[in-house]
């Protein structure tokens, strides 16, 4: 089994900043990738930024210069730095892997989300 486990979630300010962080651990052969989606009340779940294990990004156009994502491959573990928030940024956010389990092949993980809230 693979897990995904969220941490850094909360409510700040707009124009602040916060840092997500997404663990995977389990029996994990090989990470293609990760990345973070989210998804707000009445809305489908969107993709924010992946990073892939060549270290290529791709985000949304709505983040582009206010986050980043990055990745510490010794620990599994992948970031998204959250930088001059803004109310419409508020959603539950999901961590996401593409992960390779030996014998099992490669399959889609998702994390159990963390909340974000921006507001004064």
């Amino acid at each position: 089994q693979v897990q995904l486990v969220e941490s850094g979630g909360g409510l700040v300010q707009p124009g602040g900043s916060l840092r997500l962080s997404c663990a995977a651990s389990g029996s994990i052969f090989s990470i293609d990738a990760m990345g973070w989606y989210r998804q707000a009340p009445g809305t489908q779940r969107e993709l924010v930024a992946v990073i892939t294990s060549g270290d290529r990004t791709n985000y949304a156009e709505s983040v582009k210069g206010r986050f980043t994502i990055s990745r510490d491959n010794a620990k599994n573990t992948v970031y998204l730095q959250m930088n001059s928030l803004k109310p419409e940024d508020t959603a539950v956010y999901y961590c996401h892997g593409r992960i390779g389990r030996l014998y099992y092949g490669t399959n889609d993980y998702w994390g159990q989300g963390t909340q974000v809230t921006v507001s004064s």
